[in-house]
């Protein structure tokens, strides 16, 4: 990895690390609307308050995959950008970008489970994203017998993602249209229950990163959720 790219990436994740730690990520509102970038340095990325994905499901650090993550929000739109560091790369043969793909939690993704209802904590949203740019999107609840049934829904998100080889970093950004979260207007101040993760690796070396640790062996834990805040400029 480039030296300078390393030491930024460091620091910025190290700023993260005790944002983090309070089971709270802070979204940065944006002035307006974007095309996707993947690139953390662009003007949009560089107003946003990182976070750290670098536990496993129990809590254990998983050195070599802290995965940063960012966050900017619209009137219209909820935006994250995933930093991932890798060490192999697991992904689907012949991938499929222009519809989803379902059970793409098989192969290396990045993860936003999302949910508005804090009444009802087992109904919430699941976005994924590949390195090559697959994707799929769930509506989950946890209360019926078949809640992988959700993938059918459509939320009309957009995704966007890039593979560094060079420093072994896989990049990935999400848009996500409000009207798919919740039925309400968002507005700074507002809360969500809230999850970030990542399965990475083929299955011999298999690493699942969790920004709130579920303490067990599945993402799919909405009492272990923490929260995103929205927050003005």
């Amino acid at each position: 990895m480039n030296i300078c790219i390393r030491t930024s990436l460091l620091g910025a994740l190290a700023a993260a690390a005790l944002v983090a730690s309070s089971g709270t990520m802070v979204s940065v509102q944006a002035t307006a609307d974007v095309a996707l970038d993947t690139n953390p340095d662009s003007s949009f990325w560089k107003d946003a308050r990182p976070v750290v994905a670098d536990r496993d499901t129990f809590g254990k650090p998983v050195p070599g995959y802290v995965t940063e993550i960012r966050s900017r929000w619209t009137s219209a739109n909820l935006y994250f950008l995933f930093i991932c560091p890798y060490q192999e790369l697991y992904l689907k043969p012949h991938p499929v970008t222009a519809t989803e793909t379902n059970e793409l939690w098989n192969w290396d993704v990045a993860e936003v489970f999302i949910g508005a209802d804090f009444k009802n904590i087992r109904r919430y949203r699941e976005f994924e994203i590949s390195p090559q740019g697959e994707w799929v999107d769930l509506d989950i609840d946890r209360s019926k017998p078949h809640p992988e049934d959700g993938w059918l829904w459509n939320s009309g998100f957009k995704v966007s993602a890039r593979i560094d080889p060079s420093s072994r970093i896989w990049y990935a950004a999400m848009c996500i249209p409000w009207a798919s979260i919740d039925s309400h207007p968002p507005q700074a101040g507002a809360e969500f229950r809230m999850n970030l993760y990542r399965s990475q690796g083929p299955k011999a070396n298999h690493k699942l990163i969790n920004w709130q640790p579920t303490m067990e062996l599945n993402f799919h834990v909405p009492e272990r959720f923490g929260l995103l805040r929205l927050e003005s400029k």
